[in-house]
């Protein structure tokens, strides 16, 4: 017993002390650098390490290969604003208000809705800006969807530098006569109206290329946030008409390229070993849209779900220099922990408000089955809490879903069917795929996390801050 504690004691001292050198990295001036490649709609079954089926991934295979492949990822919403804020700010979007849709309009300011005219409150402490208190330079390339209007652009909260959609590419007025052109910016200014979305993807790709090399001598953060494979989904010359599974599949190949090409970029600038590139998607593919709209593999369901597909979705992450090649892990991590982990890696401050992320940093350069995002796992929409997960089990309270009845086919919408889901108990290590509800036989289960449901609403409800709101 003696022995066993010894060496139990001298394992937990060594991983302290890795720990701790990668938390102390900013003292030794070796911060690292940060890419996040975040697209949009793509499922769990979308990479070829996850299994794709008719497409090759090979460069973002590699990055797997490279780094840490996490099994149990969730992004903190089943849509792309909600997502998207949690990712910049470590909150839960109900936590800051953020937890609708935002809409564009080209009506006058004073007849706009309030989904025209919110955005992320300029007082949150996100990560670019955070990041730059700790000498970043920071850039935004492609979709941000936090607010359109100018106080809640990118520019103007933490980024030095914007190159993108201010939302999302179907929000333009071929699709609806409600919104506006779509803009290209740069900055806060508008460089082109409508652009040609087959070169979206090349030109995010060109333009994180070129930033990289030059600010190559500096620590910088780079957010690349393809609009692809959102619908509708369009790809360059180059990839178009190429693949055996159809568009969606030569969208994925560009995406892939295009992380290629960041990749190497980073070796070409001599700092790929000391860059940490995270790569995921904002939530579960958009499957009523049939073969333009993705797979969610083994999971159920898709984009707007409370169901696995909705929110579970591929995640790796590379850090050359400090995460094991070829390692994976199946605890669960969340896009709430990207900020916090970031900020203990380079030696900076949290927000000073409350947050709902944890620092997986052991997790991710020391020990590949150290615990995870230490708290339970709620999925939320808009402000209801429909499911709670902790550990292996996941309770799913009562809701009326869009149950897909038939795919849509040339991108068109499928038809779905307004479908009641009774109280039910999944456990996810056995039954991935959420089929059998287990509600019945660990009714003290169901209680337990009934529970949690219950006081963290309660939290949320006592601790919500508010959103940012433009006026004229």
């Amino acid at each position: 017993m003696k022995k066993n504690q010894i060496l139990k004691t001298l394992l937990f001292t060594i991983v302290a002390c890795m720990v701790r050198q990668v938390t102390t990295r900013a003292a030794n001036n070796e911060k690292p650098n940060v890419v996040i490649v975040f697209t949009d709609d793509q499922g769990y079954g979308d990479l070829g390490c996850y299994g794709a089926q008719g497409y090759k991934t090979p460069h973002i295979d590699k990055l797997a290969k490279k780094g840490m492949k996490l099994n149990s990822f969730y992004v903190a919403a089943a849509v792309c604003t909600p997502s998207r804020a949690s990712l910049m700010t470590g909150c839960y979007a109900a936590r800051i208000n953020m937890g609708v849709i935002l809409f564009p309009s080209n009506k006058p300011i004073e007849k706009q809705s309030s989904s025209s005219l919110k955005g992320l409150n300029p007082d949150e402490d996100i990560l670019p800006e955070l990041l730059k208190k700790e000498g970043y330079t920071t850039a935004c390339v492609g979709k941000w969807h936090l607010g359109h209007q100018k106080p809640f652009l990118p520019h103007n909260n933490g980024f030095d530098e914007y190159f993108g959609l201010p939302y999302s590419n179907d929000m333009i007025p071929q699709l609806n006569p409600n919104y506006p052109e779509i803009p290209l910016m740069k900055n806060d200014s508008v460089v082109e109206l409508n652009p040609d979305q087959h070169y979206l993807t090349k030109r995010y790709a060109d333009y994180s290329v070129d930033f990289i090399k030059r600010n190559k001598e500096k620590p910088f953060f780079l957010y690349l946030a393809h609009s692809m494979p959102h619908i509708p989904i369009y790809a360059s010359p180059k990839f178009e008409g190429k693949n055996e599974a159809g568009l969606y599949g030569d969208v994925i190949a560009e995406i892939d390229w295009s992380v290629g090409q960041v990749v190497k970029a980073l070796k070409k600038a001599g700092v790929y070993k000391n860059t940490i590139i995270i790569f995921t998607s904002d939530n579960g593919p958009w499957i009523k849209y049939g073969k333009h709209g993705g797979s969610a593999g083994p999971l159920r369901d898709g984009k707007g779900s409370a169901f696995e597909g909705g929110q579970r979705v591929p995640c790796i992450i590379s850090w050359p220099k400090h995460i094991t090649a070829g390692s994976q892990s199946d605890k669960v991590v969340t896009a709430l922990d990207i900020l916090p982990t970031l900020m203990n890696i380079v030696g900076g401050d949290l927000p000073k408000e409350k947050i709902d992320g944890n620092d997986v940093t052991e997790l991710l350069t020391a020990n590949p089955n150290a615990e995870g995002h230490k708290e339970p796992f709620f999925y939320i929409s808009g402000k209801k809490i429909k499911g709670v997960r902790q550990g292996d089990w996941k309770l799913m309270l009562p809701h009326r879903y869009p149950k897909l009845v038939e795919p849509g086919k040339e991108g068109k919408k499928g038809i779905t069917k307004g479908t009641n889901i009774e109280l039910s108990l999944f456990n996810l290590k056995d039954d991935i795929g959420e089929t059998t509800n287990l509600a019945d036989k660990h009714p003290e289960i169901v209680t337990e996390l009934k529970l949690l449901m219950d006081n963290f609403k309660e939290e949320i409800k006592e601790n919500e801050r508010a959103c940012g709101f433009y006026q004229e």
